[in-house]
């Protein structure tokens, strides 16, 4: 399924070929939480914006429409058109973050819907289930997302519960996939490393979840706070004991110039809300930097977004046009930001992997990956 076709250093060039298509990584995956990218961007306009793997949520499609209407309208792939791979996180992060009031047990957790409070439980084998019915191409694991900071004891008595219920993702989803009325009886099984900040823990959890020869790994429990270096150091932390032939996930990072670092520590996929939910707010990344088009002195500037950019935005509309629509409040500002920023985000993707191809990643890397964090 995956193949690693070069390296540059730590950095990779991979293949990931699935039941729904193959994806070349580094990869950017666009995430659309509810089966839709926010800021009025659908499946159709994704194919345009060079978007290889769409990233929905567990949670928010289990509590609406329902999974099972999902699985009635033939899974995901039919019911919102997209025919590539669809990424579904296992809801885990969003039990932790969203729910006021929970409880861990083993079996599972129990919560409250952040929509009207009625009491749900979620353990692996419902993770499972409800990531089979959405019939996705990758499911991840469900796991517990650890706060950063958290006290070493608690972290080693959640990843050892983790591990735990791995295995039991792994058995529930090898069960799904034998079912005569799955719809997707190849869907994938990635595993997330945990263990907060502690490097000790990293390494114990990574190495004991790579033991079950996963279809991929992903590292979790970080972009939640921690200084952007103690990030880094993590990944260096972790990075030895992954696997080197399977693919490798950072979830939820980040900015472009985490993009770059990330894939300089051995990283293969990404996702982040940051693209879009910037975009609704008038902030743009580009070849020059971020910028914010709210500003007044793009009030009367002719130009497109980015000069270098040939997105359906900057293709057809100036930063004048744009800014204006900000500031009318008018929703197509945020339609037109949020492409641009999608496609800026799979392009540089599209741009890393061509360097490496080239051996010349580091010297991208030494060009953008300062200049892209840079404030215009």
């Amino acid at each position: 399924m995956f193949t690693l076709l070069k390296t540059d250093n730590k950095a990779r060039r991979g293949s990931f070929e699935t039941v729904h298509g193959t994806f070349q990584t580094p990869c950017f995956m666009n995430v659309g939480t509810a089966a839709a990218i926010k800021g009025g961007i659908s499946s159709v306009d994704l194919r345009e914006l060079k978007t290889q793997v769409e990233l929905c949520n567990t949670y928010h499609l289990h509590l609406r429409p329902g999974d099972h209407v999902v699985k009635q309208m033939g899974g995901l792939h039919k019911f919102m058109n997209w025919d590539k791979p669809i990424l579904t996180d296992s809801g885990g992060f969003q039990v932790f973050s969203l729910a006021q009031l929970r409880k861990i047990k083993e079996e599972g957790v129990y919560f409250a819907s952040h929509i009207d409070g009625h009491r749900i439980f979620m353990g692996p084998e419902e993770s499972m289930q409800i990531q089979s019915n959405l019939g996705s191409t990758i499911a991840m694991a469900f796991d517990e997302c650890i706060e950063n900071p958290s006290p070493y004891k608690y972290v080693a008595a959640s990843i050892e519960r983790t591990t735990r219920w791995l295995i039991r993702c792994k058995e529930e989803m090898e069960r799904l996939n034998s079912l005569p009325d799955t719809i997707n009886r190849h869907q994938l099984l990635f595993g997330i490393n945990q263990g907060s900040t502690f490097d000790d823990l990293r390494i114990k959890h990574m190495e004991d979840i790579a033991a079950l020869d996963l279809d991929g790994y992903a590292i979790g429990g970080l972009a939640v706070g921690e200084a952007t270096e103690e990030m880094y150091r993590i990944i260096d932390v972790v990075e030895p004991y992954m696997p080197v032939h399977k693919p490798r996930y950072l979830m939820g990072v980040g900015t472009p110039s985490n993009i770059i670092e990330a894939v300089a520590r051995g990283v293969d996929m990404f996702d982040c809300v940051m693209p879009s939910r910037n975009a609704r707010h008038a902030t743009v990344f580009t070849w020059s930097g971020i910028m914010h088009l709210n500003n007044k002195c793009y009030e009367t500037d002719p130009r497109p977004v980015d000069e270098q950019c040939d997105c359906p935005t900057c293709r057809n509309f100036s930063r004048a046009y744009i800014r204006h629509l900000f500031k009318a409040n008018e929703q197509l500002a945020g339609r037109l930001a949020v492409q641009h920023n999608l496609y800026f985000y799979n392009t540089l993707t599209e741009k890393i992997r061509e360097a490496i191809d080239k051996d010349r990643f580091e010297q991208f890397r030494g060009k953008y990956s300062q200049l892209l964090a840079t404030r215009i």
